[in-house]
């Protein structure tokens, strides 16, 4: 039973539905054979005996065909060449010894005889079971290897979407958290109810991010949400000195967004473009739609191209590059970041098609892009 428990529903099932056919076929001609051409009883005898043999060949043949599948075409070709000889001889020598045997042709040279009359076409075609097996078998294999391979991709989709939530929960920078309950602590002495909404923000931020893995994609208002939460707890500790300004169409808020997308842009513009200068700066939020076309800009007139070390992610080395490489995933490889700089600050744009957008005409991203910087 174990044996059985092993072998797969679909060959089960497959046969089965072989053992059926044949079951059908080898009635309906015996009892035809019987009725119309020798009404002897062992006809019928003769046919439930022959059905029984097919049966066990068929799982043989699929064992044979299993096997030879290891081998390269060519031997699996030689292979059931051979099992087709092979299965011609042994079922018509059971078809010989039901028939002619029984009736007293016993010698080689009636085996012979018999033998030969089977390679007639219309006496093939009857023994022609073994073709039929073989190719049902590679049927199945066929269709089961593309079930395996959407199996496969829909795995790797899994891996994927798991590194991602990975990496995802770690681009909130560690130093962030470490700056934030410094800044806490110090609260704790001066302002307990500022010390308490800092602490309910933070709460916020990872609970968001924490809980990110549980959407796939999140509405564009709750990522700024989170995103406005993130900048405020950044804001206690530059002062003054960080400015936060958002330009947002009110169109885009309900369009759907990989969860915490926007976070990495922010802050590597805090971090390399607007902390390091000693008066500090401006980051904005710019997001803007033409038609289906929705284009996103994080700016800031930081350093640029005057910072030590140039926007490449979080303090995990991964924000930038992860960011990229899940708007490509989401959105397809035209979504990639696109990055501009100049010694007055970095610009990192990215656009999205919504095409849930009922509009009749739509600007090309490029147009939009135009438009926006000019």
């Amino acid at each position: 039973m174990k044996i059985l428990d092993r072998i797969p529903k679909i060959w089960k099932q497959v046969y089965g539905l072989i053992c059926l056919w044949y079951f059908i076929n080898f009635t309906v001609s015996a009892i035809i054979e019987w009725r119309f051409v020798n009404p002897a009883a062992y006809v019928l005898w003769n046919a439930l005996f022959l059905y029984e043999a097919l049966c066990v060949y068929i799982v043989l043949i699929f064992l044979w065909s299993h096997w030879l599948s290891n081998f390269k075409m060519v031997i699996q070709i030689i292979g059931h060449l051979f099992g087709l000889v092979f299965f011609f001889l042994t079922m018509g020598t059971l078809s010989y010894f039901f028939t002619d045997y029984m009736d007293g042709l016993v010698y080689f040279d009636h085996w012979k005889e018999y033998m030969l009359e089977l390679l007639s076409w219309e006496a093939l075609r009857f023994h022609d079971q073994y073709i039929i097996t073989v190719g049902i078998y590679y049927v199945i294999r066929y269709f089961q290897g593309l079930q395996k391979k959407e199996q496969e991709k829909s795995e790797l989709t899994i891996k994927n979407r798991e590194m991602q939530i990975s990496l995802l929960k770690s681009q909130i920078n560690p130093h962030f958290l470490f700056n934030t309950l410094n800044s806490i602590s110090t609260l704790v002495h001066s302002s307990k109810d500022q010390a308490r909404k800092l602490i309910t923000e933070l709460s916020d931020v990872f609970r968001y991010a924490l809980d990110a893995h549980g959407e796939q994609m999140v509405s564009l208002s709750k990522e700024i949400d989170f995103l406005e939460n993130y900048v405020r707890i950044q804001q206690v500790r530059f002062g003054e000195r960080l400015c936060f300004e958002r330009d947002i169409d009110p169109t885009c808020l309900s369009i759907r967004v990989p969860p915490m997308i926007l976070q990495p842009l922010v802050e590597n513009a805090i971090k390399y473009g607007i902390g390091p200068k000693p008066e500090g700066g401006t980051v904005a939020l710019t997001v803007r739609r033409s038609g289906t076309i929705v284009f996103f800009e994080v700016k800031d007139n930081g350093l640029g191209t005057n910072a030590n070390k140039v926007m490449d992610g979080s303090s995990s080395g991964i924000g930038m590059s992860n960011t990229d490489r899940r708007l490509k995933n989401y959105f397809g490889s035209q979504s990639k970041l696109r990055v501009r700089a100049n010694d007055k600050g970095y610009a990192v744009s990215f656009y999205i098609e919504d095409r849930d957008y009922p509009i009749k005409g739509k600007i090309t991203p490029k147009d939009l892009e135009k438009n926006i910087y000019e």
